[in-house]
């Protein structure tokens, strides 16, 4: 599924590539697992991304974002992906206060 990229800043490319490469050198943050190479756990080819931790696509301070791979990434997002599945695309508009610990979005 393609990304909707009209929720991030215009910048989120150079972002992205600052957090994956300069900060992460080129790894998960959480395990550690190399970009391009055979994941150590699961042996599928590692793509990093960037998460957002308080799921709020427009939130691009540092504290808010860390590279990871795809396992840590879905790992991180399952209970909002299992929500947004029980209850259909609808809760995408809501602001997810049962995850996002109640954090109010402008």
């Amino acid at each position: 599924m393609p990304i909707d990229y009209s929720e991030y800043p215009d910048n989120w490319q150079e972002i992205s590539k600052r957090i994956r490469f300069e900060r992460a050198g080129n790894k998960c943050e959480w395990c550690g697992a190399e970009n391009h190479k055979p994941h150590p756990i699961t042996g599928s080819k590692v793509v990093l991304t960037v998460a957002h931790l308080n799921h709020v696509k427009s939130d691009v301070r540092e504290e808010n974002l860390k590279a990871l791979c795809q396992r840590c990434h879905l790992n991180h997002d399952r209970n909002r992906h299992i929500h947004s599945r029980k209850y259909g695309r609808l809760t995408k508009k809501l602001n997810y206060d049962l995850f996002d610990g109640g954090i109010e979005k402008e």
